[in-house]
This record gives C-alpha cells, sequence and structure tokens, in this order.
C-alpha cells in the first residue's frame, strides 16, 4: 500500500495574518516588509491583489512601490507568524503525529494512518483546510500523493484555498507536461541548464537516463530524476520539540556607513538584544552564532561559531558576534549592513551540563535583565531603556532593530539526509 502524503501551504502567509489584524486594508493591495522610508528593505510576501499588479517577493520596496503605486507596507512580526503556524500545527497533529515542517507555513503531513480508519485523503485534506478556514481564519492549499515530491507539487498546482491529488494514474498528465523549473530544488540556474540541454519540462527529466543527469549535475542529478519519477522515499518526520525554523536573526542597512570597531559593536549590540528577545518570544535558545558583513566595496561575509551551552542572552550573542567579526575583518571599506544570527535552536527548557567555567548565576542575572528591560520597552517604547553605549551615537542607537529586517530560515530539505532510489541498481543514495 502506497504511503498517503500531504503537503499543505497556507496562501500568503505573513500578509494573510496581517489582513486578520488589519480589517481596514480587506480589498486593497498589501505586502509585508521592511520600512519604504530607509534605505532597504524587500518584500517578504504581498497579498493576491498585490500580486496580480507585479508585487513579488524580494523585490526592493522602491520597485515595489512603482510596480503598485497603492501598495501599503506593513512591518513584519515573526512572533505573530510562528504563533499562527504553531496553531496549525496543533490542528495537524489531530490527525497524525508525523508533521515535518518546511518552513513555518509549509508542512509535510503522513496521514497514512488515518486512511487506514477509512477516511479517504481527499476527505482527511478538505477536513483540514475547513479547520484552518473556520478556526484561524486563513486558507491552504494542500497537495495529496503517495511521496513528499509530488505532495508538494500538488500544493503549488493550484492556488490559492485548492486541494490537489497526485496519483500514480495521473501524474504523467499532471505533473511530467509541467516546466522543469516546477520541480523542488530545480532553481533558476538549474532551470536554465536544464532547458539548454533540451529538458524543458518535469517529464523530459523523468525520462532521461539517471547516469547522464549524474554526468551532467553530479549527485543532484540523481535526485532531480527521482524526484520526477516519483520515487523519493523520505519519510515524514515524527513530530517533536523541533523548531519549525532553522534560525532567527536581524540585519540592517545602517543610517551611516560604519568607520571603526566601537560602531560596529553599537550595531551589534542592537541586533543581538532584538534577535534575543525574538528567541525569548518563541520560546528557543540557539547553539551557533553568526554575524554577516557587507562593506561599501562590496565585500561580503557570512561566519558563525558553535557554543557550548544554547542561548537567548543578548549579551552572550553580541560578545560571539563581536568576536567573530574582530577575528574575520581588516577595515578595508566601511561598512554598510550587518547581520546577526542565532541557529541550531532548541527549546528554551533545553537541559544541558554547564563546564565549570560557566557563571550559572551572572546567566540567570543577564536573563532577568533581559526580560525586564523587554517589559519596560514593550510598555513605554524601545528608548525607555538603552546600554549605556548608545547615547554615543544617537543615529546609529536611534535603529529601532527589533522592527528591522527579520530574518527567519526554514529547515533544508536536505538537512537530515535524502533517500533516492537509482532505478538501475535499486540502490538506495544518500545525499
Amino acid at each position: 500500500m502506497d504511503r498517503i502524503i500531504l503537503h499543505s501551504d497556507m496562501n500568503c502567509f505573513y500578509a494573510s495574518v496581517e489582513m486578520l489584524h488589519h480589517p481596514e486594508f480587506i480589498g486593497m493591495p498589501l505586502a509585508v516588509g521592511g520600512d519604504p522610508q530607509a534605505r532597504h528593505g524587500i518584500v517578504l510576501t504581498a497579498n493576491y491583489l498585490a500580486k496580480k499588479h507585479g508585487v513579488k517577493t524580494g523585490m526592493a520596496l522602491w520597485q515595489a512601490r512603482q510596480t503598485c503605486p497603492d501598495l501599503i507596507f506593513v512591518p513584519p512580526r515573526m512572533d505573530l507568524y510562528l504563533r499562527f503556524s504553531h496553531l496549525a500545527r496543533e490542528i495537524y497533529r489531530d490527525y497524525t503525529d508525523r508533521i515535518e515542517p518546511f518552513g513555518i507555513d509549509e508542512a509535510w503531513l503522513d496521514v497514512t494512518s488515518c486512511a487506514e480508519n477509512m477516511l479517504k485523503p481527499m476527505e482527511i485534506a478538505e477536513r483540514i483546510s475547513d479547520r484552518i478556514r473556520y478556526e484561524l481564519g486563513l486558507t491552504v492549499s494542500i497537495g495529496i500523493s503517495w511521496n513528499k515530491i509530488f505532495a508538494k507539487f500538488g500544493s503549488d498546482y493550484k492556488k490559492p484555498d485548492a486541494i490537489t491529488q497526485i496519483t500514480r494514474e495521473n501524474y504523467r498528465d499532471l505533473v511530467w507536461s509541467a516546466p522543469a523549473g516546477d520541480l523542488l530544488y530545480v532553481g533558476r540556474s538549474t532551470s536554465r541548464k536544464l532547458h539548454t540541454l533540451g529538458f524543458h519540462t518535469i517529464g523530459d527529466i523523468a525520462l532521461a537516463d539517471p547516469n547522464l543527469l549524474e554526468r551532467i549535475f553530479g549527485k543532484i542529478g540523481l535526485v532531480l530524476s527521482a524526484f520526477a519519477r516519483g520515487e523519493d522515499q523520505t519519510p515524514v518526520a515524527v513530530d517533536g520539540d523541533a523548531s519549525p525554523i532553522k534560525s532567527i536573526g536581524n540585519s540592517t542597512t545602517t543610517p551611516r556607513d560604519l568607520c571603526n570597531n566601537e560602531d560596529v559593536s553599537l550595531v551589534i549590540y542592537l541586533l543581538s538584544e532584538s534577535v534575543a528577545a525574538r528567541l525569548r518570544e518563541n520560546h528557543f535558545a540557539g547553539r551557533v552564532i553568526g554575524m554577516s558583513v557587507r562593506d561599501n566595496g562590496l565585500y561580503t561575509f557570512t561566519r558563525q561559531h558553535r557554543i557550548s551551552i544554547p542561548t537567548n542572552i543578548s549579551d552572550e550573542i553580541a560578545r560571539h558576534s563581536m568576536q567573530l567579526f574582530l577575528d574575520n575583518y581588516t577595515w578595508k571599506h566601511p561598512i554598510r549592513s550587518i547581520g546577526v544570527r542565532v541557529s541550531d535552536l532548541v527549546p528554551d527548557h533545553y537541559c544541558y551540563q554547564p563546564d565549570l567555567f560557566t557563571d550559572i548565576r551572572k546567566r540567570d542575572k543577564q536573563l532577568k535583565a533581559d526580560i525586564a528591560v523587554e517589559s519596560l520597552r514593550s510598555r513605554f517604547g524601545h528608548d525607555a531603556v538603552l546600554r549605556g553605549r548608545m547615547y554615543f551615537d544617537r543615529i546609529l542607537s536611534g535603529l529601532d532593530a527589533k522592527a528591522e529586517d527579520h530574518m527567519i530560515h526554514p529547515h533544508s530539505y536536505f538537512e537530515k539526509g535524502n533517500q533516492v532510489l537509482n532505478s538501475e541498481n535499486k540502490e538506495t543514495k544518500h545525499v
């Protein structure tokens, strides 16, 4: 018996959540992004009305405004979106314990056990869709198939608020006739290369010799071959305490270029406070600290460092980020943009074994201080409590980093290893 896999994708997720909280914008084009008055920011998502006017995810805010002059911008609120993501997962749990997030707005569900209880796949999908609509006020597009790849294709096939079932009887008509770029993990570069070589549809990939694809693309060629033929065997992960996202971070293009270590330290502390607050709001701590830099000479680097104890304390995040900067930048040019990120997330109640040099009392005091500061800022505004160093440059410290571009990063499909069946030798390959 084939597995029954659903892929649920909440439509225009950020924008849809914002529309729930801003009913006055109903019937208007809306995009979630940064501050259009500042010199940075991109569209994170837009509602369907904005998309009809040509607004696209990843578009610079000024470009989006030119494309749609009446476009309304709202700043992102990741803590709110994560809350709705958790609520959706609570609904999914009523049907299966095999729930694998693919970002905060998408998830695979293995509902094979539900089908064994006499529920048809379409009935399960319809029940989930109805509950998301009536309990959360959102819509989802759901794909149904016997493997994760075709289920994902199904959720993308019709939008919004649609259900598409990809079966062994219809997949050649629905999937194989679609452009090669519609296959999961065929990006723009790979799509161009496939097109140049004469692979225009997913069917072209499926019917090609897997060994030829391997010679052209390496191991990913075998992956795409198996994906196109519906031979992906990857199981849907069991639902647990894992975060639906891989990391939380903030970045900013600063109001002026940064010229020395003191400037950088000030901005890193602002960003670290923001990241720490987001982590605590969503009950996470992280075991990897990362930072990124872009100077006005267009030099860019990203570095990260694993720490022994998971943290959501701003001072610890800032100190590790600053050390990464000092170890990797030599000041050939002033700096235009900085980002701070915490990844390898675990629940904030995660148990750990401190080493002999860890001052637990000091960490507890730092955490309590962070919480107290965040409480005051939530009541009286960001400037109600500032670190002393912020008063040395009111232009830079005037940034409310928590309102800056907030980044989340979903887990990769390949992160835990993808099992791909090679039809030539029937061996399982791990990529």
